[in-house]
């Protein structure tokens, strides 16, 4: 771009390759231009102002028009020196915007004051020497950048830059209007008012008198797009992505504020701890949330606009920790909800089996001396399998993430729950038993909560008519009627899919009976609900 931009300084204005030039150095400085990315489409706008910039360039370019295209090049280039922050790239921009000043003063100025037979012994100095400078940046090492984002541009110091360059041409065009002075002369008088200026601007800017200065008043971390508010804000969002503690969150945002030039020291204290960075001042702001108290120190009292910035700071850091407080709060009830899960679902399982001893004890009671034998015989069968039931319940117990499972015959297994129900009005019918095995462990607890409910059930109503019955289908399927009410609607809604609350128990069985058919890989429904007529469906194609 530069130094296609040196050809047309030294081919002129009225060349024969004017246009051939003025287009290709356009068409580098779109590739370099340090605005738009280049990786997006431009809009329509974009594109209408680059289409005009051509056009001004191409059929009304002049030495006026090349000083204040020069001066917008050397304004970009030096914006870009302040706001980088990689050493190794500002010297490629020192180069470049040096050579654009070299170029504005020693050769387009003197064309624009007509001063040229003074200078024409720099005119090699600028055919020959200045290339060099552009060249230069070629050897210079530049680490590359792939974040995708576009190019940082400090739009103050660009607009400063710009105006400073303006004000060189300009100056050095009414100094000579005023006076028959040499080139040099003007220049000299152009630039030593321009510095004085300069050192005026920089003491109002960072006094040391106690006035505030123009730097709080015109700071350019006050929501300008691309300036360090903004990179901050990132910074703060991707310190959240990667602590997970609220404390150490906290800890480490506290140093990005620190970082900001106007803050000496911070002082904070939140639920989770406190503490204090930096250097304590008189110049204090203290900003206070539910739980998040923060207290910033300055070197000088903080203009209005500021304070509102500092407010910003204060409620986007407290927004963040908050999330880091409900993500920890989350993370501790997801926990505490599968203990409690796994405690209540074993409650039921361990409620099932005192259910199946009681059948048991009550069958002991009742039978006659003459059924000794039988009595004894069906201890006998049942009493091994409780004890393995209640064995396993206790290794869920001790390792409630290792889930077993037992395959039983389903005759054997269905003949073992009508000898346990043997003392109570259930029906058992069974006009096909499919040959093969079931997970007993997994039917025992569904089956015994479908007929302990149904039992309840018949304490009010006992006309209630209770029947288990194994159905002939592709599979296996079990299905538990009752002849009593239908459930409310809202409840038979709501069935298998929450804890629902009951009178007569945890209200959590049918629930957790649900869940426990779902991943051993059965399904469990209400596949009825009238009156006289609600039927539970177990079943696994």
């Amino acid at each position: 771009m530069l130094l296609s931009l040196h050809a047309i300084l030294i081919a002129g204005v009225n060349s024969t390759f004017q246009t051939a030039l003025v287009i290709s150095h356009f068409g580098f400085f779109l590739l370099w231009q340090p605005v738009w990315r280049t990786q997006e489409k431009p809009s329509v706008p974009a594109l209408a102002l680059l289409s005009a910039g051509v056009v001004v360039m191409v059929f009304f370019l002049s030495w006026w028009l090349l000083a204040f295209w020069i001066s917008v090049l050397f304004a970009l280039l030096g914006g870009r020196i302040f706001s980088t922050q990689a050493k190794s790239a500002r010297l490629g921009y020192l180069l470049a915007a040096g050579y654009m000043l070299a170029c504005l003063l020693m050769w387009v100025v003197p064309k624009l004051l007509h001063n040229t037979t003074e200078l024409a012994a720099a005119r090699l100095v600028v055919i020959y020497c200045l290339p060099l400078m552009p060249l230069g940046i070629l050897f210079t090492r530049i680490a590359k950048a792939d974040s995708g984002q576009p190019p940082i541009l400090d739009f103050f110091y660009t607009l400063l830059l710009l105006l400073l360059a303006i004000i060189l041409v300009l100056g050095a065009f009414a100094v000579q209007a005023s006076s028959e002075a040499m080139y040099a002369e003007i220049i000299f008088e152009t630039l030593l008012g321009l510095a004085a200026a300069l050192v005026v601007i920089s003491w109002l800017w960072n006094p040391r008198s106690g006035f505030v200065g123009i730097g709080h008043l015109l700071s350019r971390y006050l929501l300008s797009v691309g300036l360090p508010f903004e990179q901050w804000v990132k910074s703060i969002a991707e310190l959240a992505d990667k602590e997970s503690s609220p404390q150490e969150f906290t800890n480490k945002a506290m140093q990005e504020v620190l970082a900001l030039p106007w803050v000496s020291g911070v002082t904070w204290g939140t639920a989770d701890g406190a503490g204090t960075i930096g250097n304590q001042t008189q110049h204090l702001s203290n900003l206070d949330f539910q739980e998040f108290h923060i207290s910033i120190h300055t070197d000088a009292p903080l203009t209005p606009a500021l304070t509102i910035h500092l407010k910003l700071l204060g409620q986007i850091l407290n927004e963040f920790y908050e999330a880091k407080r409900r993500e920890e709060t989350l993370k501790q009830n997801v926990y505490m909800q599968a203990i409690y899960e796994t405690g209540s679902r074993l409650t039921h399982d361990i409620k099932n089996l005192v259910q199946s001893m009681s059948a048991l004890c009550n069958a002991a009671e009742h039978t006659p001396e003459a059924d000794n034998d039988r009595l004894l015989a069906l201890l006998r069968r049942q009493l091994p399998l409780l004890n393995q039931r209640l064995a396993r319940t206790l290794e869920k117990l001790q390792e409630p993430q290792k889930e077993t499972t037992q395959q039983t015959p389903a005759l054997e297994w269905w003949n073992a729950l009508k000898e346990r129900y043997i003392q109570h009005k259930v029906m058992f019918v069974a006009n096909e038993i499919p040959a093969f095995e079931v997970d007993a462990e997994l039917l025992d607890s569904v089956l015994e909560n479908l007929l302990q409910n149904a039992l309840e059930k018949s304490k009010s109503d006992t006309s209630i008519t209770i029947k288990a019955e194994i159905v002939a289908e592709d599979g296996f399927c079990v299905e538990v009627t009752d002849t009593g009410k239908a459930m409310p609607s809202n409840i038979a809604e709501q069935l298998f899919k929450k804890q629902i609350g009951s009178e007569n128990g945890l209200g959590v069985g049918l629930y957790h009976a649900g869940r426990q058919a779902e991943q051993s890989g059965y399904t469990l429904t209400l596949a009825e609900n009238l009156n006289g007529g609600v039927k539970f469906r177990i079943y696994r194609r």
